[in-house]
């Protein structure tokens, strides 16, 4: 019995030291899996984008965004597909090879295509060279009318033919190399060029170097006066105005605007593509822009689409949430989940521990050790050999041994001190019973 006061400290406990290290390890590993979730949140996504152009310009200055996209540590990073043009391009990306792409508005299929910026708005350029009597559409009759990058530009050239009926004046479109262009018209092969390009100065440059020019003379830029009607039948266009002096300052050419067509070049995305990542995509590429406007200046064109439901091009949701200042914040989309999951969780656990306890309603109920104990005290009292006596004692050395090798959380439990004055108070009924049993022996021997 003298065993009982050593029940706590010989119950089966874990070492201090091991115990720290276990809540050390569980410590990290909780750690380890949080950050391991963070960086899991925060990894870059990388999508595919199709660009390019006849010249190469177009996959240099997508190539410049996504190099910035890169440096600024943007959640979204770009992989460059270079094509020949916006034609492969619209295939790549409508064929489902790419997520994004940079198209034309007026090439390719687009259908499902939404927007996320406009790139560049490019505007065609029909112009005659110096001296030439071609003033207006009608004096094209029975000309041929060179046009650079003449597979881009099919959708122009037929627009314009039904708008000005030039297959009834016998006026004739032919595709030319860029190189070819000044030879053609100095053999009067072609007599006009049509071009599609943004009004920037490289371009610029190029075109002015296509015509002999000096203070006297100058190429001639013919209108396209039905521009507006034209943009009302055909949405990919719209009307545009050629400032004056475009082509020189002084004296200017042209001498006043002139009406003509401008055609948008876009980034264009799935539908599918998520809306808070495109929303953060579109906030990244728009700073990438501000920071290379200096170096391209090509990206002064740059803007957003139309946001009206009767757009053209639809534009894409997540795009939509950054232009209209509508995009939400982490705890914008998750607050409620965060706010209710510690309820949810809660009333769960509390359904289930009411369902343990009807479940084990049922179970027999073990008797506490306390009342085994004291149940002893009877048998003692009635004990009428001395093997009873031992058997008790029996039992009372296993319950106690039960109750050692019980965790310290388990609810019948028992305290040493407890279980002493139990131990000591049968053991004192078990001293008197065998003294009662041994006195009649005494006295009938």
């Amino acid at each position: 019995m003298d065993d009982l006061s050593k029940i706590r400290l010989d119950g089966v406990r874990l070492p201090i030291w091991l115990r720290i290290l276990i809540v050390f390890v569980l410590a990290l590993l909780a750690g380890g899996a949080s950050l391991f979730a963070y960086r899991w949140y925060v990894r870059p996504v990388t999508l595919s984008i199709a660009v390019g152009s006849f010249d190469g310009d177009a996959p240099k200055i997508v190539s410049a965004l996504a190099s910035r996209l890169a440096a600024n540590n943007a959640h979204v990073r770009l992989k460059v597909v270079e094509t020949t043009g916006p034609i492969e391009s619209a295939e790549a990306f409508s064929s489902g090879r790419t997520d994004l792409a940079v198209v034309r508005g007026d090439v390719g299929d687009l259908s499902q295509a939404q927007a996320i910026v406009v790139l560049a708005q490019a505007v065609a350029l029909l112009i005659a060279p110096p001296g030439s009597p071609v003033t207006d559409m009608a004096d094209l009759k029975r000309m041929t009318v060179g046009v650079v990058g003449g597979d881009t530009n099919q959708k122009i050239v037929s627009v314009l033919t039904k708008a000005y009926d030039l297959e009834r004046a016998n006026v004739a479109f032919k595709t030319i190399a860029p190189d070819q262009v000044r030879r053609a018209l100095e053999t009067k092969e072609i007599r006009a060029l049509l071009l599609v390009m943004p009004l920037s100065d490289k371009y610029l440059s190029l075109v002015r170097g296509l015509f002999p020019q000096n203070a006297k003379t100058a190429p001639v830029l013919i209108p396209i006066e039905n521009a507006g009607a034209i943009a009302e039948k055909e949405r990919a266009y719209e009307s545009f105005d050629i400032p004056k002096g475009t082509l020189r300052g002084s004296p200017p050419v042209p001498d006043d605007d002139v009406t003509t067509l401008q055609v948008s070049f876009y980034l264009v995305g799935k539908k599918s593509l998520d809306n808070d990542m495109i929303a953060g995509f579109t906030q990244a590429i728009t700073s990438a822009r501000r920071d290379l406007s200096a170096e391209l200046p090509i990206l002064a064109q740059f803007k957003a689409p139309d946001t009206d439901p009767g757009a053209f091009l639809p534009v894409h949701p997540g795009a939509a949430e950054f232009y209209n200042g509508t995009q939400q914040t982490f705890l914008d989309k998750w607050s409620n989940a965060i706010f209710l999951a510690p309820m949810a969780l809660g009333a769960l656990a509390t359904v289930l521990a009411a369902a343990w306890q009807f479940l084990r309603s049922g179970d027999p109920k073990k008797t506490p050790a306390l009342d085994s104990l004291y149940a002893l005290g009877r048998r003692i009292r009635h004990a009428e050999t001395e093997a009873e006596l031992l058997e008790i004692e029996t039992e009372i050395d296993e319950t106690l041994r039960a109750q050692r090798t019980r965790p310290d959380q388990d609810e019948d439990t028992l305290d040493a001190a407890t279980l002493n004055v139990a131990a000591h108070r049968l053991e004192n009924l078990i001293h008197d019973r065998r003294a009662a049993l041994a006195a009649p022996r005494s006295s009938g021997s």
